[in-house]
């Protein structure tokens, strides 16, 4: 018989390999979690429940399939700010997948990875499993791996890419966004704040300690003109792509930069602030930002670049996005002010 969420329920190994357990190593094969009744189609189990981000972090244009499950008979606990308070025994998964075709959403999609991001009693860890040609099952990765990959892109043309599966140890690179502690990035209120997703999880009583409805902070689609102001929706895009390291407790916090959604100093925000120790990451020029020369600016330059010494962010990106460096370049084109 199938063992149902075992790191949910709590505890006692996984399918054949009874060596991991929440605290200790991860299961050999996605499926002896339960997280799925159909791996194939990401049709999640009793008690997982599927959710979307308004503006999800870039990841190569990839597509991406989110699940939380949470341990029966506990509560995650709403924050304004930072991401809900989930208890221990708590799993985010997150699949990701590249479309044969982006401009048909019901086109075939090859599975390229699911990662998990498990809450033990020690803390939060997490891991990849790479489904290798097959789509019903995925195998550990703990060392990480490339996936070369093609789709046919937004524009016709077709595209490839070397997919980069992060090992164990990267998982802090991007998820330390609070002094060096492994945590969840993407379930925040203004994140989830998307469609009925936030009123599900309250009324369902997954989610405790919310104000009401009309208080709920909410991001708009950074792509998305209809949703926000254009420094709105730039704001949301930095937020999710870069504030999680760049921010005043975040791994990047010694360059100064804070591209945070709460930072309001527009200096440290970048805006006429000369780099810290970038190396060739400043292409040589003076400022993070030059209001109205998006090209004198080295947030342009750095998201634009694909060079490992250069690119932001460091990891989970082998191309530009071109949707999203048009954002700021627009945004940066429109800034009032000028840099002595």
């Amino acid at each position: 018989m199938k063992r149902a969420l075992l790191l949910v329920l709590a505890l006692s190994g996984c399918g054949d390999n009874d060596a991991c357990s929440l605290d200790g190593a991860m299961c050999n094969k996605l499926s002896y979690y339960g997280l799925f009744d159909d791996i194939a189609r990401q049709q999640p189990a009793p008690g997982v429940t599927p959710y979307e981000l308004e503006t999800p972090l870039f990841s190569d244009y990839t597509t991406k399939h989110r699940f939380l499950a949470l341990p029966p008979g506990v509560t995650a606990t709403w924050s304004d700010r930072d991401a809900f308070d989930l208890p221990v025994g708590t799993v985010l998964v997150k699949t990701f997948s590249y479309l044969a075709d982006r401009r048909d959403p019901s086109s075939h999609e090859t599975k390229l990875e699911t990662r998990l991001l498990i809450h033990g009693s020690e803390g939060w860890h997490g891991a990849s499993y790479v489904y290798a040609g097959a789509d019903d099952d995925a195998t550990l990765a703990a060392a990480g791996t490339d996936l070369p990959s093609t789709w046919i892109h937004d524009d016709g043309s077709e595209r490839s890419n070397d997919y980069i599966v992060p090992n164990e140890n990267q998982c802090k690179n991007c998820h330390a966004e609070h002094d060096d502690v492994l945590t969840p990035l993407g379930p925040k209120a203004r994140h989830l704040n998307i469609g009925a997703q936030l009123e599900g999880l309250v009324d369902h009583g997954q989610l405790v300690g919310a104000p009401p409805a009309d208080q709920w902070p909410k991001d708009p689609n950074a792509i998305d003109p209809t949703t926000g102001s254009l420094d709105q929706r730039a704001r949301a895009f930095l937020d999710i792509n870069c504030g999680h390291c760049h921010n005043p407790t975040g791994a990047a916090r010694t360059s100064g930069l804070y591209l945070d959604a709460f930072e309001t100093d527009l200096g440290k925000m970048g805006t006429c602030k000369p780099p810290v120790a970038t190396g060739r990451g400043s292409g040589g020029l003076a400022f993070d930002i030059v209001p109205g020369q998006p090209d004198a600016s080295i947030v342009i330059y750095r998201v634009s670049s694909t060079e490992p010494s250069i690119k932001m962010p460091e990891l989970g990106r082998n191309l530009v996005y071109d949707e999203g460096v048009q954002l700021l370049r627009d945004w940066i084109t429109a800034m009032p002010g000028k840099c002595n």
